[in-house]
């Protein structure tokens, strides 16, 4: 039998990975990149950087790629057996890459090597890679060692535990309701919950804690029973709350040690906290740095914040008949209110954008601000709503490939709920045979699906998620960097990452944009400028309590890293963070940490702050493009280019400060996030 894993084509074989390819598949390309290892540390080996990328980067590449298929499908096409599948090499591959950062010899090797022979790019990466090997314990003797390579190991065993959990306490749920209790719920969603009861031979309308499902009940649906029900099972999920059976998701365990394994693995590397050591790849220089700027951000988003409750509360009362809210009547008073402000509904907006319209309106802008061409190619797919596309730029033979995409959009069973961009491999002029490798990204989302025959409609905010989903894609893709290591988004600081994606979100609420993405499903008429000025109107509706929501949750999980005791229980920080900084009390059984997987499954530890942070990068940035832009409206082609050539095309080649400043001119400054989001002006009594 062959095995995709090891197959030597140009993309992953994705439609014939199968779960009993993946223990081969690993063990062979482990043994493969233990014997690079050894070679290049044997002690006849030059120390030189193409020397050893030949050799090891080249045989740990084809490692990783494998081992990052799996692992996407891990999370797009999750089964109990690929699961298993995953589960059971997961350990290996911990242990090889501790192995691998750790090595005294191949540290050694690279101090040897002489930083004065290497272009900008390779010393960029060389410095990164002796700042890794620090921080991966290649220091640490004896007993240290051996207990850093173990915390790696239950680390990542216990992040995979933490997203199953999540995933299976989401898709365990299902409430069937009648067609009474849905009455308010939008006829796409009712539809859609009546197909997938059917499906399961199922009276009434299954309804479930997928997004595309849970918000539009909390937004629509009048009946206050049906929101609480939902409402209480998702924010419980995964949690010593959660009702009866679904107690066995509970992460509460994983949490714990979770935080005293990072706890401990900081104080190993020297550090008084695992937010001290979260901070050394990024841009801010200490969590005191953090603290202060995301409690200065608060202080001025809370008046504002306070005006938006105190709307609500009025609204509630005086509209409808709602004198003491509950946590699970805030979405629907807010949709009512906005309703009622600005004369129009998420619903009626939403006719507007069906997705291949969306799509097709989204490329024009890529194409338009950085020259270049998208169109549709082939590749082996997992699932066939899975579409696949090629950048090109005009080249003096003819069109040149840049970099191609996979895009999922449509939720399903077994997906993991979110969006999010990953690399699938990075640009890189490859040492073994000198040939420039182009890069490949996903873009994954979970939109629903279309119904009826009809193509899948999206929200705005489901556009604004492709948008931002699409900004890191492009800083993967147009790079023109040519070391794999500071390549598209490698090496760029952690709290600098999200500035291309952020950025892109602004193209949302450009008319000159929106008019060519837009066509009513049912009339293909475009999007009514009356309309769209509504929704400009509204943009910056409740934004004081949303960016008070995000710095909640990021000075939790700062104060988590630095001041929280592992073996405590959490709650009572969550509370102690709620009452400083949330304008609205969230009842004492709702356990949102259980599921927040960006900082216990993803790379958000002591990190979750970014995207404020980012936030002042990307305004600042896109403030840019306001000042210069053309007399219609349209974007000067020039800005295009120079945010083109000193963001996106540079990568992780040098520090996030240095292109930003490259770009501006200047520092970032605050004045940009807060006139975008509508907090710039003092708050009207």
């Amino acid at each position: 039998m062959s095995n995709p894993l090891l197959d030597k084509t140009d993309l992953p074989l994705f439609d014939r990975i199968l779960p009993e390819h993946v223990q081969p598949a690993i063990n062979d390309l482990m043994e493969q990149a233990s014997k690079a290892l050894e070679t290049v540390t044997a002690a006849d080996f030059p120390a030189r950087w193409e020397s050893i990328a030949s050799v090891l980067d080249v045989a740990t590449e084809k490692f990783s790629s494998a081992w990052g298929a799996v692992g996407h499908l891990n999370s797009v096409a999750d089964t109990p057996e690929l699961r298993a599948a995953y589960n059971e090499a997961l350990p290996k591959v911990t242990e090889f890459w501790t192995r691998l950062g750790a090595d005294e010899r191949l540290y050694a090797k690279y101090k040897a090597i002489d930083p004065s022979v290497l272009n900008a790019e390779q010393r960029r990466a060389w410095d990164n890679a002796i700042r890794n090997f620090v921080l991966s314990g290649a220091e640490l003797q004896g007993e240290a060692k051996a207990r850093f390579a173990q915390i790696q190991e239950r680390a990542a065993e216990l992040s995979q535990k933490f997203s199953e959990n999540a995933l299976d306490a989401t898709d365990a749920f299902a409430y069937y309701a009648t067609l009474d209790e849905l009455d308010g719920v939008p006829a796409d969603v009712q539809q859609a919950a009546r197909a997938a009861a059917e499906a399961e031979g199922q009276a009434g309308y299954k309804l479930t804690l997928k997004m595309p499902c849970y918000l539009p009940v909390m937004q629509f649906a009048r009946s206050s029973n049906l929101r609480e029900t939902l409402y209480k099972a998702y924010v419980t999920r995964a949690s010593d709350q959660a009702a009866g059976d679904a107690q066995k998701f509970d992460n509460s365990a994983n949490i714990r040690e979770i935080l005293a394994l990072r706890q401990e693995e900081a104080q190993l590397l020297g550090y008084a906290t695992f937010a001290d050591l979260s901070l050394v790849t990024k841009m801010a220089k200490s969590p005191d740095e953090v603290i202060t700027f995301l409690r200065d951000l608060a202080r001025r988003a809370r008046p504002y914040a306070e005006k938006d409750v105190a709307d609500l509360r009025a609204f509630a009362k005086e509209e409808l008949g709602l004198a003491d809210p509950k946590s699970w009547d805030w979405s629907y008073i807010s949709e009512k209110l906005k309703e009622a402000r600005y004369a129009f509904s998420e619903q009626e907006v939403k006719q507007y954008f069906p997705a291949p319209k969306v799509l097709a309106g989204l490329f024009k802008i890529v194409e338009t601000l950085f020259e270049v061409s998208i169109r549709r190619d082939v590749a082996p797919v997992w699932n066939p709503a899975v579409e696949f596309y090629r950048i090109e730029r005009a080249g003096s033979n003819g069109p040149e490939l840049v970099g191609q995409f996979y895009l999922d959009q449509p939720a399903r069973k077994g997906k993991r709920g979110g969006a999010w961009m990953d690399d699938v491999r990075a640009r890189w002029l490859r040492p073994d045979n000198h040939q420039l490798q182009t890069p490949v990204a996903h873009l994954v989302c979970n939109f629903a699906d279309g119904v009826d025959g009809k193509p899948a409609l999206l929200t705005h905010d489901d556009v604004i998620t492709l948008f931002h989903e699409t900004g890191h894609g492009l800083h993967h893709l147009l790079t023109q960097v040519n070391e794999r290591d500071v390549s598209g988004i490698s090496g760029v600081e952690w709290d600098a990452v999200e500035l291309p994606s952020q950025f892109m979100e602004n193209f949302c609420w450009e008319w000159n944009v929106l008019e060519h993405m837009t066509a009513h499903v049912d009339t293909g008429e475009p999007l009514p400028r009356a309309l769209f000025d509504k929704m400009l109107a509204a943009k910056n509706f409740q934004s004081g309590m949303g960016t008070l929501r995000q710095i909640e949750f990021s000075l939790f999980d700062m104060l988590l890293h630095t001041t929280h005791q592992p073996a405590d229980d959490i709650m009572p920080l969550l509370a102690q963070v709620r009452a400083e900084v949330a304008v609205l009390p969230a009842p004492p059984y709702s356990r949102t940490a259980h599921t927040f997987s960006h900082i216990f499954a993803g790379g958000y530890a002591a990190g979750y702050y970014s995207y404020k942070w980012a936030e002042v990068l990307s305004a600042d940035a896109y403030a840019a493009f306001e000042e210069t832009a053309l007399p219609d409206g349209s974007n000067a082609p020039e800005t295009g280019r120079r945010y083109r050539a000193a963001i996106l095309e540079a990568g992780g080649s040098r520090p996030a400060m240095e292109s930003f400043k490259a770009f501006r001119g200047r520092e970032p400054s605050l004045d940009a996030l807060l006139r975008h989001q509508g907090m710039a002006e003092p708050v009207a009594a």
